[in-house]
């Protein structure tokens, strides 16, 4: 049986790079690296998931709608599944007590049912969490349950919000740069944490007909590999983010020559970055045109694969990609270079990359066509 086609009819991103996606348009246009990856103001996960999602159901015309279909929500995020609560880790280590209240509202907490009951989908409704690779899964969960007929429309993507239990477990993991981070570059130090949310809103292109919504985008592919390798660092040989490249392009039934750009996971650590330069060139050949947006967002934990997502989208729309900020030397351990300067591209297909703790490692292809 034929799968439906999945097109893209809605995006939305909010980070330090722009509270839309107008904003970040115009911020990557300037190739201004961020010196702030974080909101002056914190702002909680769901907070940033759902001015995400309030954007990407604005591009998609579906608010009024949205309730006579089968909405799913499939969101990923890591800081809001852990247990921030400060007090409560210190009053339990000094004295052996500390109050539930906490820990009930932790158990309560679920990302995707919040927005879901927000904005009354009424689909399936998942919360994935698998580090830095969570926005880029839940894409992939979602994109399933399309093919498979589980629901219309799927609202999918990733969201994460900043605070000192992520700050302090990177830090003892040596990773944090205190300069702005540089990717790939020889001289990188390290990331920088950032908090965001990225939002796709995908439905099966008959849906996407009946509401007289036309896009030119489409979810063409994903893959997930896992390196079963390290608890924190990936293999060295890069073949499980090769192996998630070669399971995304065979679902979008294409050849790894018929990608124009890849949007790199890039967070500028010494490892990610020589790994995925190793797998990106063994895929796509050194000559790829390749870029990291961590530059302009920071680091945003699971809010990476959907905001890549939706770099990736819009690029493919735009015709152009942003410089690969905080690059100036080529590291002679990474085959690739990645961009310098706003570059044109002329293609069909791109891809997004996500590496993630626990050896997990995810691809997407999005492509952009004609509606016939």
């Amino acid at each position: 049986m034929k799968k439906p086609n999945v097109v893209i009819t809605g995006m939305g991103a909010i980070s330090a790079a722009g509270a839309n996606l107008t904003e970040t348009l115009d911020t990557f246009q300037r190739g201004q690296a961020n010196k702030k990856p974080v909101f002056e103001h914190r702002m909680s996960t769901l907070i940033l998931a759902l001015c995400a999602v309030d954007e990407a159901l604005d591009d998609a015309e579906l608010k009024k709608d949205i309730e006579d279909f089968r909405v799913g929500v499939c969101l990923g995020t890591t800081v809001a599944s852990q247990l921030n609560d400060v007090d409560f880790y210190r009053s339990y280590r000094s004295t052996g007590k500390a109050s539930m209240d906490s820990v009930d509202r932790f158990l309560k907490g679920n990302l995707a049912q919040a927005v879901a009951n927000t904005i009354k989908a009424k689909g399936p409704c998942v919360t994935v969490v698998n580090a830095c690779s969570s926005g880029a899964d839940a894409i992939g969960v979602a994109l399933s349950w399309l093919m498979n007929g589980e629901c219309d429309i799927a609202i999918a993507g990733g969201a994460d919000e900043l605070n000192r239990i992520p700050i302090c477990g990177f830090g003892a993991l040596g990773i944090v740069s205190e300069s702005l981070c540089a990717p790939f570059d020889r001289d990188r130090k390290g990331l920088n944490l950032g908090e965001g949310a990225g939002i796709l809103v995908l439905e099966k292109e008959t849906c996407a007909r009946k509401r007289g919504r036309k896009s030119v985008l489409y979810l063409a592919g994903y893959g997930a590999s896992a390196d079963a390798y390290h608890l924190t660092a990936p293999r060295p040989d890069g073949t499980g983010l090769e192996a998630a490249l070669n399971r995304a392009l065979a679902e979008a039934h294409i050849m790894a020559q018929d990608i124009c750009f890849v949007n790199a996971h890039g967070t500028a650590t010494r490892d990610n970055d020589k790994v995925e330069g190793i797998a990106l060139e063994r895929v796509f050949g050194k000559d790829i045109k390749v870029l990291s947006t961590k530059g302009f967002t920071g680091h945003t934990l699971a809010g990476a694969g959907g905001l890549e997502a939706v770099f990736t989208g819009a690029a493919l729309l735009e015709g152009w990609i942003p410089a690969s900020v905080g690059f100036e030397h080529q590291d002679e351990e990474i085959p690739i270079t990645p961009v310098t300067e706003k570059t044109h591209i002329q293609g069909s297909f791109a891809v997004s990359t996500s590496l993630a703790f626990g050896g997990n490692n995810a691809a997407i292809v999005i492509g952009k066509k004609r509606w016939n």
